[in-house]
């Protein structure tokens, strides 16, 4: 069952002072304020911090609804509400961004289980399974947040699919530059029959490869059917040389918070 925006944030008025507003139990009138897709990432990063406490060692996620998540823990730091958080970045750039919140950071080799991680995911089937690394940090992602007690995974309704590649979108294979080509038409022929399209990622006018923070390249699958059994699929593709990981989380996640136009909704394994 979501639980509407008023209640979430204690008072409609309160909704209305951060920007988000739903239709008021007593009013059938439209909502005065459209939600946005950044606002609903935002309700849902919030909603995870709420899980974090002090003394934990933190995974911190990487994307722009982790990004939120970041924020909300390096302000309750700064306001004395959480103390002694270790936190394990996912990215380099979600280094970056803890050092700027004075964030404390360790790694996994001084923290090999983790209390709790917090990121984003692209797609979120119905048994919350999910892609990820559409942003290109995949693999620290998974490093990280396999290593945790408690996986919790903040989304929109919009990355709700029926199947993993549902969307249409990437699904990403990290890759190791070596004969990109070779490892990327294999990866193509391996789901042939779920019309798969394998491009390499670029950027820049130029269409320079983009280049992960590890120094791979990164193949995005794109797919015209369900790929079926994913464990199957998952093995198919890590068993090809060139391959480093691919951007599906099979069983990881233990909860998956969603925030959509009618409230948040908090699914758990």
């Amino acid at each position: 069952m979501a639980i509407p925006y008023p209640h979430f944030f204690g008072s409609e008025k309160s909704a209305m002072e951060k920007g988000i507003l739903v239709h008021s139990p007593s009013s059938s009138s439209s909502p005065s304020v459209i939600l946005t897709q950044d606002e609903l990432k935002k309700i849902a990063a919030y909603k995870a911090v709420e899980y974090v406490e002090s003394g934990m060692v933190l995974g911190l996620g990487t994307g722009s609804t982790a990004k939120h998540a970041v924020d909300r823990i390096g302000e309750l730091l700064r306001q004395g509400k959480l103390k002694n958080i270790v936190g394990i970045p996912t990215s380099k750039k979600t280094h970056e961004q803890a050092v700027s919140l004075g964030i404390p950071l360790s790694d996994l080799d001084s923290h090999p289980v983790l209390d709790l991680a917090i990121d984003g995911a692209d797609e979120v089937d119905p048994y919350l399974n999910l892609v990820k690394g559409r942003g290109g940090s995949l693999l620290r992602e998974k490093m990280v947040e396999g290593a945790c007690k408690k996986f919790v995974v903040i989304v929109d309704e919009t990355k709700l699919v029926k199947y993993l590649g549902g969307s249409g979108l990437a699904m990403p294979v990290e890759i190791i530059p070596f004969c990109w080509k070779f490892t990327a038409q294999r990866l193509q022929d391996l789901f042939e029959d779920s019309g798969c399209v394998a491009k390499l990622r670029t950027f820049g006018e130029k269409g320079e490869p983009f280049v992960t923070d590890n120094g791979n390249y990164i193949v995005d699958l794109y797919f015209k059917k369900d790929i079926g059994d994913l464990k199957i699929a998952s093995d198919a593709i890590l068993r090809l040389a060139g391959v480093v990981d691919h951007g599906m989380f099979l069983d990881m996640a233990t909860t998956v918070i969603i925030a959509g136009e009618l409230g948040v909704t908090v699914k758990n394994k």
